[in-house]
């Protein structure tokens, strides 16, 4: 009887979040607002709590979130991370002052305590890699040259957060400065290792890996992921980070060939894992939390756009791809929900969970609208601001004398990705 009443609820839960997934594909926009409602009406306080099933989800979320940092590994090469860190790290301190730092002091205002802090310091940083991937496939932006900025951004907070995740774990274990350290201090030297066995040694461990058949190379790369992730987790590392740096570790073949085969595992289980972040939380604490939360969302939503609007001035984008580049970047979404679930697991901030939800659902359903309407507005501003000009969105006045032509600039280096036919955007 329990066994049938566990296929009923774990049935109605995928069966319903394939619905909400197909409503929300239709009108274009990221699913993980409704996974986090359907959460909202399945928990404590909804509207049909859940009982035989609970335990499943839990186990589910948790692979949720391994598979999402592994696919997030596969999309980059050692090299690239490599490459990333020496050129674009600029760009990533400014996002983390500008981005991490609202959320820490929204934190101590609301007198959560310095752990807390930390806490939402993650959740208000991070932007959603998989929204924001997403929206530039369904704009049409994949080819334009701001987009290996905001690609660049996303990797350095990728890689921050196989740094960020162990400090999170220590602090919630409540372990002290020494035990702290430690654990900081195995996450680098796991990663570092890591990163350097991929570099040297990547092509012999895809080798390894690889098959021509998709059954043993699903089973051989799942099962050592979970592997990773169990080991890094016994070593209070992070089993996140641990899929991370497998993902970072494969590639070529190996990667495309995994990436493929994983997506669906990936969608199903993050979605489970979304639902158990909003089962943990009681609807009816959300309305305390959800002024704070607005205020706070729009705060990081502007420190987001200027953050992609400086990094993409850095590289020499146009004003409107700069503003392209911010609105972009706006979203947050599962990075935000798994730090945030780190805390609500360890009981730290009763009202964390409440207002990471509603702090997500703003962002997460706003992101899309910046990335789509940031540019045509900021340019609207600037022709209303100098008069009503047409021409060149506020670029130049009609007053001001056009400058002596100058020789043409080289050639973007990350142009190579224009590589759906569409000419690759200057401006």
């Amino acid at each position: 009887m329990h066994s049938a009443v566990f296929l009923i609820e774990f049935g109605a839960i995928i069966l319903g979040l394939g619905l909400l997934g197909r409503f929300a594909g239709r009108f274009r926009f990221s699913p993980i607002p409704l996974y986090l409602l359907a959460g909202l009406a399945f928990g404590k306080g909804g509207l049909l709590p859940l009982g035989a099933s609970e335990e499943f989800v839990a186990i589910g979320a948790e692979i949720g979130v391994i598979l999402l940092l592994l696919m997030l590994g596969l999309e980059y090469t050692a090299s690239d991370l490599v490459s990333n860190l020496k050129t674009q790290y600029p760009a990533g301190l400014v996002d983390f002052a500008l981005n991490a730092l609202p959320g820490a002091a929204a934190a101590l205002l609301l007198g959560w305590g310095p752990v807390a802090a930390v806490v939402l310091a993650g959740v208000t940083w991070i932007s959603s890699s998989g929204v924001i991937a997403k929206v530039l496939g369904d704009l049409g932006r994949l080819g334009n040259r701001e987009t290996p900025v905001i690609l660049s951004i996303l990797v350095l907070e990728d890689l921050a957060m196989a740094v960020y995740l162990p400090i999170i774990t220590a602090l919630l274990a409540g372990v002290g400065l020494a035990a702290g350290s430690a654990t900081l201090a195995i996450a680098l030297g796991v990663a570092g290792a890591v990163l350097f066995v991929a570099v040297r040694y990547g092509r012999l461990i895809s080798r390894f890996v690889s098959s021509d058949d998709p059954e043993k190379l699903l089973l051989v790369v799942l099962g050592l992921t979970l592997l990773v992730a169990g080991v890094a987790q016994q070593l209070q590392v992070s089993a996140a980070v641990g899929a991370f740096l497998v993902g970072i570790a494969l590639s070529g073949e190996v990667a495309e060939g995994a990436h493929a085969l994983l997506s669906p595992l990936r969608d199903l289980f993050a979605a489970v894992f979304f639902v158990f972040f909003g089962l943990h939380t009681d609807p009816s604490s959300i309305p305390p939390v959800i002024l704070p939360a607005l205020a706070l969302a729009v705060v990081t939503a502007l420190t987001k756009i200027a953050t992609g609007y400086w990094a993409a001035r850095r590289a020499g984008i146009g004003v409107k791809g700069r503003w392209r580049a911010g609105g972009t970047l706006v979203a947050r979404g599962e990075f935000s929900i798994v730090i945030a679930g780190l805390a609500v697991s360890a009981g730290v901030q009763p009202q964390m969970g409440p207002f990471a939800t509603a702090y997500v659902l703003i962002l997460v359903v706003v992101g899309p609208l910046t990335a789509r309407f940031t540019e045509p507005v900021a340019a609207a501003v600037t022709r209303w601001r100098h008069g009503g000009a047409e021409g060149s969105g506020g670029e130049a006045s009609p007053t001001v004398r056009p400058a002596p032509a100058s020789p043409p600039a080289p050639p973007a280096p990350y142009d190579d990705l224009a590589t759906r036919g569409e000419p690759s955007r200057t401006d």
